[in-house]
């Protein structure tokens, strides 16, 4: 059985955080979506859980950090070609998210990030196959 990742992510308002991924083409699974979460499937083992602060605060005893002022983490996705990560990036723009640093480009490897809506950092790659054999 392949292991699957659950990251959980602090939100606001889960409904706008919704309405942004939702722009960016995720899918929400509905068992485990209430008032103070959702589940947003990246991919058949790895979702992203999505809970209101007062929520994700029952989980740890710590201050959530605003990540518009602080970086927790940056989460990175893979991407099929260079067109897949700008348009991903281009969607999460046009839904409210910002570009808080240019393209990188380094030939067999191409990236770009994004800033949600709860300023958490989200970054898309393409890597040449050929590079990764290699």
């Amino acid at each position: 059985m392949a292991t699957k990742i659950f990251v959980n992510l602090p939100v606001k308002d889960l409904n706008k955080s919704v309405t942004f991924f939702t722009k960016l083409g995720f899918s929400f699974n509905a068992q485990f979506t209430d008032e103070n979460a959702t589940c947003m499937v990246i991919s058949e083992d790895i979702f992203v859980m999505l809970l209101v602060e007062p929520f994700f605060k029952n989980f740890t005893k710590k201050e959530i950090a605003d990540a518009r002022k602080t970086t927790e983490s940056i989460i990175c996705l893979s991407a099929e070609n260079r067109a897949e990560v700008d348009e991903m990036v281009s969607r999460a723009l046009a839904a409210g998210g910002t570009a808080p640093n240019e393209k990188q480009d380094q030939g067999y490897m191409y990236g770009h990030g994004f800033e949600d809506i709860d300023g958490h950092l989200w970054e898309v790659m393409w890597m040449d196959p050929a590079a990764v054999q290699g």
